[in-house]
């Protein structure tokens, strides 16, 4: 028991359901995770290789199995013409619009870039996107009703 009482014990359970924007908040944090190490990758020469399961079916056997197969990641960087790297930040297949009329970020080299998608990582992590991430959401959502 001596051991027990140097840690500090409460009496708090985890929480069974998350909020919307925190789940949300998170979804953009790892793709925005991905960007990073893809970034970072062809900063250093070497291919960033992220792997996901998928389900396929045997075609001898009928049986459905998992396999695991690599996850195709799209940049979400461009070149301008003057040179400049731009980055627009995605929440599914919407570009989030950063400041009124503004949807890019604009650096000018692939370390700029990491430093930029940082940034902007530990902003959707702070909730400064919560109001973008929202209008993303519900536009993303009114595509699949009827």
């Amino acid at each position: 028991m001596s051991q027990l009482s140097s840690l500090n014990l409460v009496a708090v359970k985890k929480p069974m359901h998350q909020p919307a924007i925190v789940i949300r908040r998170n979804k953009l944090s790892s793709h925005l995770w991905e960007q990073i190490q893809l970034a970072k990758g062809q900063l250093s020469g070497t291919p960033f290789v992220l792997m996901k399961f998928r389900s396929i079916k045997d075609a001898h056997t009928g049986v459905r199995k998992q396999v695991e197969v690599p996850k195709r990641i799209k940049p979400w960087w461009f070149q301008t013409e003057e040179g400049k790297v731009c980055v627009s930040i995605k929440y599914g297949a919407r570009i989030l619009e950063l400041a009124k009329g503004k949807p890019s970020i604009q650096v000018d080299s692939a370390e700029d870039l990491i430093k930029a998608l940082e940034a902007v990582k530990v902003a959707v992590e702070a909730g400064d996107l919560d109001a973008q991430i929202e209008n993303a959401s519900d536009l993303l959502r009114a595509g699949f009703r009827r």
